[in-house]
């Protein structure tokens, strides 16, 4: 997740207001942090941490800054590696004058740095945010103001217009913020799929990723928009389009209290953490995806190529929402000549008993404390297998019980029901099935890239998808008084069915099944009747002339269908509901598919009026057998 804060103004301390903002801001991360500030001399203060913001803030108080003008924070979960001061957050240029934060992930960064490279920069962290500094420099320099002196009355324009440019280079999805210390008066944001808020107040403004960084100091703020770029001084605000025209905003005043202001003005957590899963993906999967099958997973994991290339088999073992991401993972590695298999943690005692070294076990678990997974991993490597584990939580029990830990980088999720976890957990198996396939010759470097470079536009299109939010609730009221719901999809996408049912019954207490749909005429047509809300996952692929004729059955015996589909498999189905998603391969769709029936559980939920962060019976971690 990342969070990002910034501040202008002569009459605070600078340091304490980005201190204090990154620790409202830790819930989104904090392996790493940093913050830097400038003066009105233009003299650079930057101090970074491996570690939580109470470490940052020792250092801030150990060796203090001198009158600071603006500054920006951030604080991170570490994205690959192990989390360290380089990789940490403020990067600056060559000649550390030019200083970035950024969330979000830069697609095209591979060829950014290639060319920067050759034109002689020198780069000091692994990280696609540093190439942002980089790229600003040059635009600068084209401008003609690094080497020589310029009036200061056009630091800020050319400041800006070197800004502008930068950004018109960068691909991907981001909400940034940076700061050059010979134009200490201004502070500039900008955002791309990635939120970003500017705080207006008194001789001092503010621009954070979240309200809640700034919130005790003014109530007043302006929520920017995708493809807008504000120029921050203490004294105004003014916001322009990537292309510098100027446009009005109107600012609106929070009422809030400090718990809606950590959801970030969603009613409900989950509603947030489903509209934060463009970046758990793009968190899990930055900087790891190339090169394929070489040195990234054995430095950070100690899974070499040797490694993958000499395991017969992989086992996929998770409880719930988990299990759903190993059935997709078992078909993924399936597809790349792996023999996987999958089993619900629970019921694996018979079959650890089968395991051997020429096994891995890959154990899945959001906490990395549910009680049923860690039992069977210890049966697995009782049997002689070894465990990799993908978890979103460092230190877990879990990890230190495994052979290897691959983490998801999705933040805390507080909502019981998993959203962004599930997706940083498809991410993570995407990513590993990918290292597995280039390490066992299943795929030649070009579609090594191509893969990774359709992974880099997910989170992309994962908000394209979130786009069409208020046409899901629409069809999910009309089916808030259904107490029966199928779900049915094939392939890759049926453990999407099963996760869409799944999830209207967590939060809604309503019966639903989720099935492969070639099934349906083995039995459950049977309690299909007239107006039953069946939710067919149905995306353009193999299945597709299967589905639609599944679909066609369920339709004769009066279901009332909704059809998840892009716009080629639309032609093909008929439903008497649409939801159509942006194109991506077959393989990568549940990725998309299951936003619609995450919102589709949410929005009926809501109008039934249920609990929905905390629904009955249920906990967040599961502990006990």
């Amino acid at each position: 997740m990342c969070g990002i804060t910034g501040y202008i103004g002569d009459n605070k301390k600078t340091t304490e207001i980005l201190i204090d903002g990154l620790k409202r801001l830790e819930y989104r991360g904090y392996d790493s942090c940093g913050i830097a500030a400038v003066d009105a001399k233009s003299a650079l203060y930057l101090k970074r941490a491996s570690g939580r913001v109470d470490v940052l803030a020792k250092l801030v108080a150990e060796e203090p800054a001198r009158g600071p003008q603006a500054g920006v924070g951030h604080t991170r979960w570490a994205t690959h590696g192990a989390p360290s001061e380089d990789n940490a957050h403020p990067h600056t240029d060559c000649a550390s004058q030019l200083v970035v934060v950024h969330n979000g992930i830069i697609e095209n960064y591979l060829d950014l740095k290639e060319k920067l490279l050759a034109a002689g920069h020198k780069f000091k962290s692994e990280t696609d945010t540093e190439v942002i500094a980089h790229v600003l420099e040059d635009k600068l320099k084209s401008l003609h103001v690094q080497e020589k002196a310029i009036r200061s009355d056009m630091l800020e324009p050319v400041f800006f217009e070197a800004f502008r440019r930068t950004l018109a280079d960068l691909k991907g999805s981001f909400a940034l913020s940076v700061i050059w210390a010979k134009c200490p008066s201004m502070v500039l944001g900008a955002r791309l799929h990635s939120p970003l808020v500017v705080g207006l107040g008194k001789g001092e403004n503010f621009i954070a990723s979240d309200v809640s960084a700034f919130l005790k100091h003014t109530k007043r703020v302006i929520f920017m928009n995708d493809g807008e770029i504000a120029a921050v001084k203490k004294d105004s605000v003014d916001f322009y389009t990537f292309q510098g025209k100027k446009v009005a905003k109107e600012s609106v005043t929070i009422q809030w209290d400090s718990t809606m202001a950590e959801k970030g003005g969603y009613k409900h957590f989950m509603l947030k953490e489903i509209h934060e899963q463009a970046e758990a993906v793009e968190n899990t999967l930055r900087g790891r995806l190339l090169p394929m099958g070489g040195d990234i997973l054995n430095a950070e994991m100690g899974l070499t190529a040797a490694a993958m290339k000499a395991f017969a088999s992989v086992q996929f073992v998770a409880c719930g929402t988990a299990y759903h991401a190993c059935l997709v993972g078992r078909v993924l590695f399936e597809n790349f000549g792996v023999h996987a298999g999958a089993d619900v943690a629970s019921e694996f005692t018979d079959r650890a008993r089968l395991l051997d070294k020429h096994t891995l076990v890959v154990a899945i678990s959001q906490s990395g404390e549910t009680a049923d997974t860690l039992f069977a991993v210890r049966e697995a490597r009782a049997a002689g297998a070894k465990v990799l584990s993908i978890t979103n939580t460092v230190g877990s029990t879990l990890t230190r019980e495994s052979d290897h830990v691959l983490y998801t980088h999705c933040g805390p999720e507080i909502g019981v029901a998993s959203t962004k976890a599930f997706l940083g957990q498809l991410a993570a198996i995407y990513l590993l099935a990918g290292h597995f396939a280039a390490a066992r010759g299943r795929m030649d470097a070009g579609d090594a890239r191509k893969y990774a470079e359709d992974l880099l536009k997910i989170p992309r299109l994962i908000e394209e998808t979130l786009e069409q939010e208020k046409e899901i609730a629409r069809i999910a009221e009309g089916f808030a008084a259904s107490e029966h719901f199928l779900f049915i999809s094939r392939h890759v996408n049926y453990p999407i069915a099963l996760e869409g049912a799944l999830k209207i019954k967590e939060i809604s207490y309503v019966h639903a099944e989720g099935y492969p749909a070639g099934e349906m005429k083995h039995g459950p047509i049977a309690i299909i009747y007239k107006g039953m809300p069946l939710l067919a996952v149905a995306p353009s692929g193999r299945a597709l002339d299967l589905m639609a004729g599944n679909i066609e059955e369920a339709k004769a015996r009066g279901a009332d269908v909704v059809a998840i589909v892009d716009e080629a498999s639309r032609k093909t189905v008929r439903a008497s509901r649409y939801i159509t998603l942006p194109k991506t391969s077959e393989l990568l769709t549940p990725l998309l598919t299951v936003i619609p029936l995450q919102l589709f559980a949410y929005y009926v939920a809501l109008a039934k009026k249920c609990d929905i962060d905390k629904p009955r019976n249920l906990a967040k971690s599961v502990t006990v057998r």
